[in-house]
Order: C-alpha cells, then structure tokens, then sequence
C-alpha cells in the first residue's frame, strides 16, 4: 500500500541568489539550485521523509522534465511521470542576499491536449488500485479545464481508490461534484468556491454539495474537518510563524499517511496541525522540522463542534 501522487502542472524549481536585487541591471548569480517542484512533488517529498511509499506522476516534457525527474530519482521517490511532447514550466526564485527577500517568477506551464491528458487519466487509473490513496494537487495547465479533472477524480474513486484533492477554490466546485473522499482547501478557496464567508458554513455546503470530507486549513486558527457525521477544529495555542510556504501541503501529506493506515480522524488532524506547523520551520516546500514535529503533536488542541 503506497500513496500515489498527481501534480498537474509540475515544475522544475530554479533558485538564484544574488548579493542584491537590483531592476535593470545586470547580475551574477551567487548559487543555483534546482529541484522538483509542484504541490503534489511537496506532498510527495514530506511523505518520504515520513517514510510512507509514494509515487509520483503527472505529464512531463523536454529538458526541463528530465531535470525534474533526475531530481525526483536523487529524492528516491518512485517516478511514474508520463513522458509527453511538452515543455515542463519552470518557476524561478531570485533571492536578494542583502534583504533576505525573494522574488518569485511562476511560468504557466505547457498546454496539455485532451489526448495528452487522456493518457495521464490511464496512469493514473491504472496506478489508483484498491488500496491506495490518490492525492491531486495543484494547479492546472492551459488545455485543461475543472471537468477534465472532475473526470480523473471520478476515475480514482471508480478504481476504488479515495482521492485527496487540494486545488483553487474556481476549480473546487467541478472536483466537489466528482465525490472525492476529502478536499483541502484554504479560507479563500473556500469562499471563491461557495460564495459564502464564514469558513464553518463554506465548508458544511461543500460537504453537503459533494459528500465529501471538507479540512480547511485557517491559518493560525488551524484545521477544520467537516464530515458527514462530525466536526472538529485542531489548532495550537500558539501558532508558529516562519515560512508558510508549503503548510497546506504538509496537511495533505498528513491526511494521507493517515487514510492509509486507516487512522480516526482526530489522529489525523493532530498531525496534520503538527506537521503544517513544523513546515513553517522550515526554508522551503517539501520540508519539516522533525524535531518541532514530535514537540508539537502532543500540544495540539482537538475539539469537537457543531456546525
């Protein structure tokens, strides 16, 4: 049993450091560094630290896509990437050594054909069997439309897989009606995909609309699980602050270890808070302090409410 992880719209992840960021000038780059990126490669990268079996997947192309699978070979992170005629994007950082600022440049990423994508919905068909647990995670590419990915959803669970789905709430609506098992949106998803303010009654509507389980993440309010039969917050009492790069995607990696060792959900988000929190700690996505991970477990504070 493994996690099985779809990243859409992949990037090669490139970061220069520079001794300062000036406009219309020219630089010489300090360092470069480069890696897999994408929101279902951060979720891949916090499960293997976890030691939980992953594989990953999703179109990729070019120079950039076999950088992109070097590096997921270098993680040791099983590769089921489907080679396609594309150009895989890449998102560029520049770091400003003297401010400590960093100025972010994400490309769009290559259109995707129906019947590129057609392919992907077979890999990931064929790699959703029983007993797995699917994350979709991230942005979609030009060509490919919220249905189109309501169709891969509907796939996963058809092979009897659940489906962890964190996407932007103007996509959310589509991925809701596919029945996935849980969603993970943020506060302002959940409004874009409702209309409705108040994150309680957003994600109790989600929740009605989809049959599905709604964990919204709150910033420093934490976690809210909306199932059909209860819901609970998990928060700490003093929330962290650093990088919130990445948390959300540390939530995912959490509920999914957990689906896979069929976990209560109070469990899960126990460590879904904990683990968001200890991605805070660290420098960039896919990473954790394991240290404050283990410290901060135990001070998560689970309630039980009534929407």
């Amino acid at each position: 049993m493994s996690v099985v992880t779809v990243t859409p719209n992949p990037a090669l992840d490139l970061t220069y450091t520079v001794e300062r960021l000036e406009p219309g000038t020219v630089h010489r780059i300090g360092t470069v560094h480069s890696r897999p990126g994408g929101k279902g490669l951060n979720v891949a990268r916090v499960l293997h630290a976890l030691d939980v079996p992953v594989t990953v997947t999703g179109l990729v192309g070019g120079a950039e896509g076999t950088a992109l699978r070097a590096g997921v070979g270098e993680l040791g992170i099983a590769d089921a990437f489907v080679a396609a005629d594309i150009q895989t994007r890449r998102t560029v950082n520049i770091v400003d050594q003297s401010s400590g600022d960093a100025t972010l440049f994400n490309e769009p990423g290559p259109r995707v054909s129906a019947d590129q994508w057609a392919v992907l919905a077979d890999r990931v068909s064929a790699l959703a069997t029983a007993g797995e647990v699917v994350v979709v995670s991230g942005s979609l590419p030009p060509g490919v439309d919220p249905d189109m990915l309501g169709d891969l959803v509907r796939a996963i669970s058809a092979a009897g897989a659940p489906a962890v789905v964190d996407v932007s709430g103007d996509v959310l609506p589509a991925v809701v009606s596919a029945a996935p098992y849980v969603v993970k949106p943020n506060a302002e998803e959940l409004r874009a995909a409702t209309g409705i303010g108040d994150p309680r009654s957003a994600a109790r509507a989600l929740t009605e609309a989809g049959g599905c389980v709604v964990v919204a993440s709150l910033g420093p309010d934490g976690l809210l699980a909306v199932t059909g039969d209860a819901s609970w917050t998990a928060r700490l009492a003093k929330p962290l602050t650093g990088n919130p790069t990445g948390a959300g995607d540390s939530v995912v990696a959490a509920l999914s270890a957990g689906i896979l060792a069929g976990r209560s959900w109070p469990d899960m988000l126990r460590d879904a808070c904990a683990l968001s929190a200890a991605t805070v700690r660290a420098p960039v996505a896919g990473e954790y302090d394991a240290d404050a991970y283990a410290r901060l477990k135990p001070a998560v504070e689970i309630h039980e409410v009534t929407l």
